[in-house]
């Protein structure tokens, strides 16, 4: 498909810099594909209204680790500053990254992050990373000093929460981002991006959700720095989405599946775990169990097969969530819903307001 058809105008006043506080009052659109009235202005706390008895919502417990790190290139005396966004990890010394200015970076060359002056390696005063690996599109493989548990305490101790370009170009990160850019169900180390959909849940709003009898399930999808990255192809046929590492136990797996048995509705929270739970289900619509990368990429014609309903946040134009919401609900109905969130001056991305997408009739 031509990735034009996926273009839209947004107002940057549009963009939320902050969230709302507490999470759950955020505003949500409400898109019925073929009903009469197919948006209806709403919001977070709604969901449990929305939700019956017996539905099951997914959420993805990944948590945020601070991924963006700044170093200095060595090439014999000379050195240079390069910026490195961590987005998936290979092994336990490697990690696959986006560099600026990756041109200049040569296989073998060594990155040095943090202090110059730093005596002892051991105690982490600085941390050290090879380049054993070059692609596409500014991406590397970086092979570390440390492993597993120490590099991880290295990353955190050197890295910055990495919040998404299009807030980080208008403010820096601060302390109040710790909190705010983790959902309060994140537990497994791993993404670079929250699964923002997610940020909206409190412990007041799970409660309302338990007592409606609306279950909750957990799966686990590391987001890449790729969710960022916007499709420079002009026809969807020629984008490569980047791979990201996720799980869905037996147990989840089982629990939905007597979901659907039930007659109960899944429902997706975020981009994350519908691609998750897509990636996971055959064609007979029977979730399995999964451990592995996911490339899965999403666009109209796609035939859902786990997913009936998807809370998601709003997505950038021409990206890859915008036109997987459009193979949710139809390309039409999601550019409507569009210009109906920007007229009613609902806030857009990652901090911004939801919405609550029901799925398309494939026979519509």
């Amino acid at each position: 498909m031509d990735v034009g058809l996926f273009d839209f105008d947004l107002p940057e006043d549009r963009i939320a810099l902050r969230p709302v506080s507490p999470r759950d009052a955020a505003r949500m659109l409400v898109v019925r594909p073929g009903a009469a009235a197919p948006f209806e202005d709403r919001g977070v706390r709604d969901l449990v209204s929305l939700l019956r008895p017996g539905d099951a919502l997914v959420l993805n417990d990944t948590r945020v680790i601070p991924s963006r790190l700044y170093g200095r290139r060595v090439r014999g005396d000379a050195s240079a500053r390069v910026e490195i966004m961590l987005h998936k990890r290979e092994a336990d010394d490697r990690w696959r990254a986006f560099a600026r200015p990756a041109k200049k970076l040569a296989l073998g060359e060594t990155i040095e992050f943090g202090s110059e002056t730093a005596s002892n390696i051991c105690e982490l005063g600085q941390l050290r990373a090879e380049v054993v690996g070059k692609a596409e599109g500014g991406e590397v493989e970086l092979r570390f000093a440390f492993a597993g548990p120490f590099l991880d305490e290295a990353i955190a101790r050197f890295g910055e929460l990495p919040l998404p370009p299009y807030i980080a170009g208008k403010r820096a990160t601060d302390a109040a981002d710790e909190t705010d850019y983790q959902t309060i169900h994140a537990r497994e180390d791993g993404a670079v991006a929250a699964p923002t959909a997610g940020l909206h849940f409190t412990p007041e709003l799970f409660a309302a959700l338990d007592a409606r009898g609306v279950s909750r399930h957990f799966v686990t999808l590391h987001v890449g720095a790729g969710t960022f990255l916007p499709v420079k192809a002009e026809d969807t046929r020629e984008h490569r989405m980047h791979a990201e590492f996720g799980s869905v136990s037996a147990a989840t797996a089982q629990a939905l599946n007597e979901t659907r048995a039930r007659g109960g509705r899944i429902v997706a929270v975020g981009t994350t775990a519908l691609r998750l739970l897509e990636s996971a289900t055959g064609e007979d619509g029977v979730v399995a169990p999964f451990s592995g990368d996911t490339a899965i990429f999403i666009t109209p014609g796609y035939r859902f097969r786990a997913v009936d309903m998807l809370m998601t946040n709003f997505h950038l134009p021409r990206s890859t969530l915008f036109m997987l919401v459009s193979a949710f609900c139809g390309l039409d109905v999601m550019k409507r819903a569009y210009a109906h969130a920007i007229a009613e001056k609902y806030r857009f991305y990652s901090y911004g307001d939801a919405s609550l997408l029901y799925r398309a009739d494939p026979a519509a």
